[in-house]
C-alpha cells in the first residue's frame, strides 16, 4: 500500500513571501532609520554651522571695536607727541631765550682790537662769522679768545685771504685779511626738576673778560 502524496508548495510559497515582507520591512526600517540618522546628524551640523556663524558674527563685531580704540589710541599718542614735542621746544626756548644776548656780548668781549665785523649767522649751535684783521696774528687772538669763552667754544678757520680794505679808494692802501671762521654757542640745557632757586647743573658761569687784548 503506497505512502500518501503531500502538496507542500503552497506552504513554501507561503514562507517565501513571509521572507521576502520580513526583507521589505527590515529594509524599509532600516532606510527610516538612515534617514533619521542622517536628519539627526545633519540638524547636528546645521547647529553647530550657525553657532560658530553667530561666534564669527560676534567677534568680527568685536574686532571692528577694537580697530575702532586702536585708532582712537594712535591718535591720543600722535597728540601725546605733538604736545611732547611743542613742550620740548617751549623749554629749549625757554632754556636758550638769552643765547643771542649772550653771543653778541661774547663777541663783543672777545674782539681784539683791529678785527672788525662783517658779518655773523648762526645756524642752530653753529654760528659762522665774517670779518676784517689788520693781520692774521688778530686773527688767531679772537680765536684763543673764544675758547677761552664760558658761551663760546671750537672756533675754526674756514677761510682767510688778503683784501682791499672796505671803502678804500686808494690801490696804495695797505690790504688786510678778510677771514671766515666758525664756532660753537655753548647751549645750557633744558630745565629739569630741581630745588627752586638752585643753578641748573652744567651751566656756565657769569660772563667774564677775557685777557689777550680783549676789550669790553
Amino acid at each position: 500500500m503506497s505512502a500518501p502524496r503531500v502538496n507542500l508548495l503552497p506552504h513554501r510559497e507561503q514562507k517565501r513571501q513571509a521572507r521576502q515582507r520580513q526583507f521589505v520591512s527590515l529594509a524599509v526600517s532600516l532606510a527610516v532609520l538612515g534617514l533619521a540618522i542622517v536628519g539627526l546628524v545633519h540638524g547636528v551640523l546645521a547647529g553647530q554651522i550657525d553657532n560658530q556663524k553667530s561666534r564669527n558674527t560676534l567677534l568680527k563685531g568685536e574686532i571692528a571695536k577694537l580697530d575702532e580704540q586702536i585708532k582712537e589710541i594712535d591718535k591720543l599718542r600722535d597728540q601725546i607727541q605733538q604736545v611732547l614735542s611743542r613742550k620740548q621746544i617751549v623749554e629749549t626756548l625757554q632754556a636758550n631765550r638769552s643765547e643771542a644776548v649772550h653771543l653778541f656780548d661774547q663777541m663783543v668781549r672777545q674782539l681784539p682790537d683791529g678785527i672788525y665785523l662783517k658779518s655773523i649767522k648762526q645756524t642752530g649751535t653753529k654760528v659762522t662769522v665774517v670779518g676784517y684783521a689788520q693781520s692774521n696774528a688778530r686773527v688767531s687772538t679772537l680765536m684763543r679768545n673764544i675758547e677761552a669763552s664760558p658761551w663760546l667754544t671750537n672756533p675754526e678757520l674756514v677761510e682767510i685771504k688778503l683784501v682791499s680794505a672796505p671803502g678804500a679808494k686808494d690801490p696804495n692802501t695797505p690790504k688786510v685779511s678778510e677771514f671766515t671762521l666758525t664756532l660753537q654757542v655753548k647751549r645750557t640745557p633744558a630745565p629739569s626738576a630741581s630745588i627752586p632757586g638752585a643753578p641748573a647743573p652744567g651751566a656756565p658761569a657769569a660772563p667774564a673778560k677775557s685777557a689777550g687784548g680783549a676789550k669790553a
